[in-house]
């Protein structure tokens, strides 16, 4: 291996870096290579296409054009403008990295690896991105990509999450890294591997470097780089409902250290062993809030996917039983009574937020009345 590296390092370099010049993506954070922009950039980027994200940044930014404007707003307005992102500890560390970027930091995002690691939310890659990419230090920048890159040209036949692997995928960075161009390199291999060393369907016959590619040579494209086992996708079915009393729908926060948390929902939760649906949203009320609900109808019925989990998530229209009391919270950690106009002002979770768009689409009077 040490020695094939040793042959293929520099003709590696000299075509990577030539076809990113001439193919790599136009990107909004690559205007400036400011610390704070590339930092954004790659937090939105994780668990997200790429479309997806350059949409979510302009948005961001337009809002938070520098640290301090980050630091300064409230949670709630931060994950509302995360709202459909997923992974929402991604926010929240945002956010207090800002904070401490503003106490520590005067505002300004450093660019010494051990610094940046010291901030929330920030591991091994992110500094390694944010450090190459916005001030060209000689530091590689190993991400799934890279790891897919590698791992066909070294046809590497060891799965990838390996400790000895991952070492090994590691020293083959620190080798191919080339001296004062880190920013290009690092950024034509995450391309590369995004747009022709792809996970699926590789474009071996565009790929410039086909003939330094032993998994080309070999037949392995299609298994590198080994992978676990998929684990088995879970099924969870859960029940929520939206009440309205005198004008208001009733929503409540997530507590801050509960998954989704800071998030706004309608109760709701998980059906019981044999339980309807129906059931569930009833039982549901009673024990996160106290209070007694019967349900008027169904509305609809979401599906969305977290990592290995298939949520099946059952949405109606209830009532109270009488003129609400005060809400006894116990899987929150505030309530709000809302006019429906004000709803779009509010993070959900990406169920309660699947479910106001099916109601804005197909049935926006719900949201005045939902028992109509």
């Amino acid at each position: 291996m040490n020695s094939y590296i040793q042959e293929v390092v520099e003709p590696v370099q000299k075509i990577l870096i030539s076809w990113f010049k001439d193919n790599g993506r136009d990107l909004p954070w690559r205007k400036a290579y400011d610390p704070y922009c590339i930092w954004i950039s790659e937090i939105m980027l994780q668990q997200t296409q790429m479309d997806r994200g350059v949409e979510y940044y302009t948005r961001w930014m337009n809002r938070f054009p520098d640290i301090a404007a980050v630091a300064e707003a409230q949670e709630d307005e931060i994950l509302k403008l995360w709202e459909g992102l997923g992974y929402y500890a991604r926010a929240r560390n945002l956010h207090a990295a800002a904070k401490q970027l503003m106490a520590e930091h005067e505002g300004v995002m450093p660019c010494n690896p051990k610094e940046l690691l010291s901030l929330p939310g920030i591991g091994p890659y992110t500094a390694g991105a944010i450090s190459s990419i916005a001030c060209n230090t000689d530091i590689s920048a190993v991400d799934a990509n890279v790891i897919r890159v590698y791992s066909r040209i070294f046809d590497i036949d060891t799965p990838v999450k390996e400790s000895k692997t991952k070492k090994n995928i590691e020293n083959i960075a620190i080798q191919l890294l080339p001296a004062g161009q880190a920013r290009v390199f690092n950024q034509a291999l995450m391309d590369f591997g995004g747009m022709i060393c792809r996970p699926r369907q590789p474009l071996c016959g565009e790929c410039p470097i086909s003939s330094l590619c032993r998994a080309n040579s070999r037949g392995t494209v299609e298994d590198r780089p080994i992978l676990d086992k998929a684990k088995k996708t879970l099924v969870i079915e859960m029940a929520t409902g939206m009440v309205e009393e005198e004008g208001r729908l009733f929503i409540q926060q997530r507590k801050s250290d509960d998954i989704w948390g800071g998030l706004w929902e309608f109760p709701g939760g998980r059906l019981e062993d044999g339980e309807a649906a129906e059931e569930a949203v009833v039982r549901e009320y009673r024990e996160e809030t106290g209070f007694t609900v019967t349900v008027c109808k169904k509305i609809t019925t979401v599906t969305h996917f977290y990592t290995r989990y298939k949520v099946i998530l059952h949405c109606f229209s209830c009532k109270l039983g009488s003129r609400s009391p005060l809400p006894e919270l116990t899987a929150a950690q505030q309530y709000k009574w809302v006019f429906p106009e004000e709803i779009k002002a509010y993070g959900f979770p990406a169920g309660h937020r699947k479910l106001l768009e099916y109601i804005d689409a197909n049935c926006p009077e719900l949201l005045n009345d939902p028992c109509r």
